[in-house]
């Protein structure tokens, strides 16, 4: 289908990311990704991963292209998109045992970032996972001259975006009960960070 969005990116770190959820969502179930993109994590880690019921959901403008991707694969666990803004009043009633994201806190303000820590625990069963990949800084610094560079540019293109300190997302998490399993180190300066409930 030639009208299907791509991501080189997604494409890049698709198997990295993979090994991380083939660790520790090999005893989920339900999967929520919150800010699918594309499409492209969707297919290919409900296809590596059968065992998961792997949704996912997007403001209502990606939906398209994610469904383009869910189509053309034809998976028998890859429900529907769902619309899901971290602003929104509505999430969805199931809840998951799994909750993956990723590239998205660096896209969002600060203030939905704190907004989708809040609501979590509404969608996340009580022994549910949550798995999160993209850039951090740590100490208040980046970890490359790219990261800084790639920092800027999202600064350049709306003020309110920017690469996240892990201590403060950590802090969000600890907030809702969780604790960190995993920080893992991936390529292109990029982590994969896995929390559960103790």
């Amino acid at each position: 289908m030639s009208d299907k969005p791509y991501s080189p990116a997604s494409e890049r770190n698709r198997d990295p990311i993979l090994a991380v959820l083939r660790e520790y969502f090999a005893d989920r179930k339900r999967v929520l990704e919150i800010g699918s993109g594309t499409g492209q994590h969707a297919v290919h880690f409900a296809a590596a991963l059968p065992q998961l019921v792997w949704q996912s959901s997007d403001r209502a403008e990606n939906l398209p292209g994610i469904r383009a991707w869910l189509d053309e694969a034809g998976l028998p666990n890859t429900p529907a998109p769902l619309e899901l803004d971290v602003n929104q009043p509505q999430w969805p009633a199931q809840r998951y045992d799994a909750v993956y994201s990723a590239n998205t806190l660096h896209i969002m303000s600060w203030a939905e970032v704190e907004r989708l820590f809040q609501r979590l625990p509404e969608i996340m069963r009580p022994d549910a996972r949550l798995a999160v990949y993209g850039p951090f800084n740590y100490g208040g610094r980046f970890t490359s001259d790219s990261n800084a560079a790639f920092d800027a540019s999202l600064k350049a293109a709306v003020p309110h975006r920017g690469i996240r300190d892990f201590e403060a997302v950590d802090a969000l998490a600890r907030g809702i009960g969780l604790n960190l399993l995993e920080d893992r180190q991936m390529p292109a300066n990029n982590r994969c960070l896995v929390w559960a409930r103790s």
